[in-house]
């Protein structure tokens, strides 16, 4: 493995794949948004409704890009997803966003799910970031504001998953069909702490930093199994797990996002703590977690494995947590873990016919071509996210 060789393909997926298609292929000239849907072979589904994480998750993909590479089209695209953020998935009566419009974009899931709001603050502290803006940062400020009013637990800590349109109590908690209805979850605290990391950037207040300082602690004391170095997934109010299920795409990517949440705020004793997790977290993944072929299989329960597909984003996230792992501990496997994992994108999981990824590919290889290309989760976050942190990564190690 030549490093610098790494860092060239790393470059040409992220600019002349992952960006270029969803410059190409993502905007909706309907109402100045992005489209909702789109097949594996490039058809869009126009009346597919248009959820809030695509339209987050769009914003901080192109305000980063923007940032790194100054891109005029880059920042056209940030804009164009600040903008309809704000036109429609914005409550002007009670604050936050809306969580899901139909394809006129018109509200039809009103309900505030935290884990939505989270993807606001990391996309509008990134715009930030990219291009400073007083009334953008304002706006992320007051949904943190939000967040710790109506969705903080003040008795057992952590934030509850989801609140109706005027931020009181609802019923409707799970994310999507696939998720629990339970009153807390790992994955909308990865994303809390995801975004009050990118937040604390740009707004390094005292507020900030005590409520980030707490939520990494709650993460490592409650949410991460000390023993098995997985993440628990789904909890009641007062943290009882309610699941048995590994979800190792989530186990990697967390390991990597709690460290750099400890290291933004610069605590020397929590980046020790995270340093330790990260490194256990990454190894159970390792061990227990990657197939023959050096893919990360999607799930496994106390039996053993149950879903051995290999989904676009787990494989994203175990080349930066691997890369992690190595930059932590000096250990060669981990290095050859997250290259073998890349070898496996670019060979199985680029989709070299039609571009950008397969949304998954099964134990043989096949792309699934009946899954999606653009929908309401497939978004050039996990991927794009991959391409920004590998390649910062690889030019610190190209150095050394």
């Amino acid at each position: 493995m030549e490093l610098k060789h790494w860092q060239q393909e790393m470059e040409s997926e992220l600019i002349d794949n992952i960006l270029s298609f969803w410059l190409k292929h993502s905007l909706s000239e309907q109402d100045g948004g992005f489209i909702g849907r789109m097949t594996n072979d490039l058809k869009v589904q126009a009346t597919a409704d248009k959820l809030l994480v695509l339209n987050a998750r769009l914003l901080w993909t192109f305000a980063a890009a923007y940032r790194r590479y100054k891109t005029p089209d880059y920042l056209e695209v940030a804009d164009r997803a600040y903008r309809y953020l704000m036109d429609r998935f914005y409550d002007r009566e009670h604050g936050g966003f809306y969580w899901l419009l139909n394809d006129k974009g018109e509200p039809v899931q009103t309900k505030k799910q935290i884990y939505g709001q989270a993807f606001v603050i990391y996309a509008f502290s990134e715009y930030v970031r990219a291009c400073p803006n007083d009334e953008v940062l304002q706006q992320a400020v007051r949904l943190f504001e939000q967040i710790e009013r109506y969705s903080y637990d003040p008795e057992y800590k952590g934030y509850i998953e989801a609140l109706d349109c005027n931020w009181q109590e609802t019923e409707d908690l799970s994310l999507s069909s696939t998720d629990l209805n339970e009153k807390k979850s790992m994955n909308t605290h990865l994303h809390v702490l995801e975004a009050y990391t990118n937040l604390y950037r740009v707004w390094p207040v005292e507020q900030l930093r005590k409520k980030q300082a707490e939520l990494i602690v709650t993460m490592i004391e409650k949410i991460v199994d000390e023993q098995s170095g997985h993440f628990k997934l789904f909890f009641d109010e007062q943290w009882h797990s309610k699941s048995h299920e590994i979800s190792y795409g989530h186990d990697i990517e967390g390991s990597w996002l709690l460290l750099e949440a400890a290291e933004v705020l610069g605590d020397e004793p929590l980046i020790s703590r995270a340093e330790s997790v990260a490194l256990a977290m990454a190894q159970a993944v390792y061990e227990e977690g990657v197939d023959t072929d050096g893919a990360v299989v999607n799930e496994a329960g106390p039996n053993g494995w149950t879903d051995t597909d290999k989904i676009w984003w787990p494989q994203a996230e175990a080349v930066v947590g691997f890369l992690n792992a190595y930059q932590l501990s000096g250990k060669e496997h981990f290095l050859q873990a997250a290259y073998r994992t890349w070898r496996f994108i670019d060979r199985y999981i680029v989709d070299k016919a039609n571009g950008e990824w397969f949304w998954k590919v099964n134990q043989a290889g096949e792309p699934s071509l009946e899954a999606m290309k653009i929908d309401s989760w497939k978004c050039p976050y996990h991927n794009g996210r991959m391409g920004f942190e590998t390649l910062e990564r690889l030019e610190k190690l190209v150095k050394q």
